[in-house]
């Protein structure tokens, strides 16, 4: 995020996981604002704030989340993605990955005013693995293809821990950037290896050598760790010992961290054993690889929404 993206340069490899965002949007000439029906009334400020950008004067909404909020997955990039793709559809655009993107995480930003980078928002919008480019000209998306094998072992061997521990990634990004801003030395080397280390990621992912992945995951968390005193915690450190005392080669915590979901990479075959290990210290949250990003459905005039 900027500013060391811009004077930098950064790079992030990330993969878009099938857990969903969903939005029920339609226009409404009854009321002047937004008629919300949500899993939780806090996804209000960011329905309106969508809404209030693009325009549309009345619309009843509904958000769905198949995902914990804030566990460091990019749930509410997804859910920024999503409102803008129906959002922009309503009013006829037909809106570049690229494009939802960028919407969504201005959306965020300039309407809420929460401290955040562009990855998440191109991982709802485009799926798959990306590798991405970051400078002051913009952002150059590299799509790396997998094959059936890779998503396949990537979803086997990858497994996802929610802590159960809330977490404010805007508060620990604006103190790391301070630290940035001030030329912290510990905190300038972290950040220039991190970025080597997402850089050979997607390099691995393109080989398909998940062995590697999960061995540049766990330097990365050495890295991630020594930003910020309050990016690790005691539970999250339990999981990744334990899940390393198991057979993982390689764990970090998601996202901005101090909470939130931890990925481990286990030893191929012994994938049962990780999960059984860390079970206990948080709930295993199961996915699949998501190959496509943001997907609309246009209803008929007539047609009912049902599930």
């Amino acid at each position: 995020m900027p500013p060391y993206s811009e004077r930098e340069g950064g790079f992030v490899c990330n993969l878009a996981i099938a857990r969903y965002a969903t939005v029920l949007l339609s226009p409404s000439a009854l009321s002047d604002g937004v008629c919300l029906s949500a899993d939780r009334q806090r996804d209000r400020p960011l329905v309106e704030a969508a809404v209030r950008r693009a325009g549309i004067s009345g619309a009843d909404v509904a958000l769905y989340n198949d995902f914990p909020i804030g566990a460091g997955l990019g749930g509410s990039s997804a859910a920024g993605v999503a409102l803008v793709d129906a959002l922009s559809r309503c009013k006829g655009e037909l809106l570049r990955p690229s494009d939802l993107a960028e919407r969504s995480r201005a959306t965020e930003v300039e309407e809420l005013g929460v401290a955040g980078g562009r990855q998440d928002h191109y991982a709802s919008a485009y799926g798959g693995a990306l590798g991405l480019q970051f400078s002051e000209t913009g952002t150059d998306v590299q799509q790396i293809p997998l094959t059936r094998e890779a998503r396949d072992e990537l979803a086997r061997r990858c497994i996802v821990v929610y802590t159960g521990e809330s977490r404010i990634s805007g508060d620990t990004i604006t103190a790391v950037t301070g630290a940035y801003e001030r030329g912290d030395a510990k905190v300038l080397f972290a950040l220039s290896r991190m970025k080597a280390l997402a850089l050979s990621m997607a390099n691995a992912l393109r080989h398909c050598d998940i062995d590697e992945l999960a061995s540049l995951v766990g330097e990365h968390w050495a890295h991630q760790r020594s930003l910020h005193h309050a990016i690790p915690t005691a539970r999250i450190d339990a999981i990744i010992e334990r899940a390393q005392r198991a057979g993982a080669l390689g764990a970090k915590a998601l996202g901005a961290s101090g909470g939130g979901c931890v990925l481990v990479i286990a030893r191929r075959g012994l994938e049962s054993r990780v999960a059984s290990a860390v079970s206990t210290l948080g709930s295993l949250l199961p996915f699949d690889i998501a190959e496509r990003g943001a997907e609309t459905v246009v209803a008929e005039p007539n047609e009912t929404w049902e599930e």
